[in-house]
């Protein structure tokens, strides 16, 4: 059987084409290169500048020292937050260092609450809310923040907040309805 060849498909040169291309790559090489330097007359010294990866600006040491009497009351208004439901409980104070202190809120009925946890130290906090024996908060708070969890309650209930403390240190909470 006689074999049959597919015609072939024939290319165009264009050399006008690599022309264009190598004068635009000449192009980007020559310009990329490019620098103006100015002399001032003073020697050229290679010093290294300082880079800044934070546009912050650098917290306050003392931001994070525990304070007492009316400092620690304007503290606990600008941490605990203005609350659009209705509160239950508000606790602040003092704990001296290496310090376990535990304190209930009233009698609760059931419901979602909004529990705000904070403290003023220069170390973590650690917070512990029971529900009689369920845990329903177990946390280590870095101090300078506050976190707000939420908890349902199916039916009244009195809530225990644990605070530990290593170094002194304020805490401030707040137990609102949501």
């Amino acid at each position: 059987m006689p074999r049959v060849r597919a015609p072939r498909a024939t290319l165009k040169r264009r050399p006008g084409a690599a022309v264009v291309l190598s004068v635009a790559l000449a192009a980007a090489a020559i310009t990329t290169g490019c620098e103006y330097v100015y002399d001032d007359g003073r020697p050229l010294i290679a010093t290294p500048t300082p880079t800044f990866t934070d546009v912050r600006l650098p917290r306050d040491p003392r931001m994070n020292e525990p304070v007492t009497g009316d400092e620690l009351e304007l503290w606990v208004a600008s941490v605990l937050p203005g609350t659009q439901g209705q509160v239950f409980h508000t606790a602040f104070g003092s704990m001296e260092p290496r310090a376990t202190l535990t304190e209930s809120t009233g009698q609760l009925p059931s419901g979602t609450y909004a529990l705000t946890l904070a403290c003023r130290s220069h170390y973590r906090m650690n917070f512990i809310v029971r529900n009689g024996d369920d845990e329903l908060i177990n946390l280590s708070l870095r101090c300078g923040t506050a976190r707000v969890s939420v908890v349902q309650l199916t039916k009244d209930s009195v809530l225990t907040v644990e605070m530990e403390t290593v170094p002194a240190a304020n805490y401030a909470y707040i137990v609102s309805r949501i």
